[in-house]
């Protein structure tokens, strides 16, 4: 018996796979200003950043391709709407997989303790962001099916005769 393929409007899915790569950068963006200031409060007893020379390094930098991940996660959920039967059972197993690898893989590092957790919480952010924003924007790409209105049937009372 072959299933019929879910009905998307696709480009209702990639406008907001294009929105999700926005909140993820910046998420990313948020969070590395936030390790910035926080690291500038605990150097130095104030916030006060030694200079656009820590906007350029390669960590930061890094956190960029945020975007370029969502807008793969939002590829990936496109081929699974057409190819497979329950498309947001094996997103959202993906995803989790994925974040729990991006969330593992910086406390594998030989690297002070409070960038492998900073890491770490900026992977799982991003992770958590782009699989709830792109796995709703999927819900929402596709056609609502609505059932015509039941009508209610009341028991008849004796009380109060037609």
């Amino acid at each position: 018996m072959l299933m019929e393929p879910q009905k998307l409007d696709p480009a209702r899915l990639w406008a907001a796979g294009a929105a999700t790569a926005l909140v993820a950068a910046l998420v990313a963006v948020v969070a590395v200003v936030g390790l910035l200031v926080a690291r500038g409060l605990v150097r130095r007893g104030g916030a006060r950043p030694e200079g656009p020379r820590h906007l350029g390094q390669r960590e930061h930098a890094d956190y960029a391709l945020v975007a370029a991940v969502a807008l793969a996660a939002t590829g990936l959920m496109h081929l699974l709407i057409v190819a497979t039967p329950a498309p947001e059972r094996f997103f959202g197993w993906i995803i989790a997989l994925v974040t729990v690898i991006a969330v593992v893989l910086p406390l594998t590092l030989t690297v002070n303790t409070g960038a492998k957790v900073a890491t770490a919480l900026i992977n799982l952010a991003i992770g958590v962001a782009i699989g709830m924003l792109v796995g709703n924007a999927a819900n929402n790409a596709r056609p609502v099916k609505r059932r015509p209105p039941e009508t209610l049937q009341y028991p008849r009372s004796q009380y109060y005769p037609e």
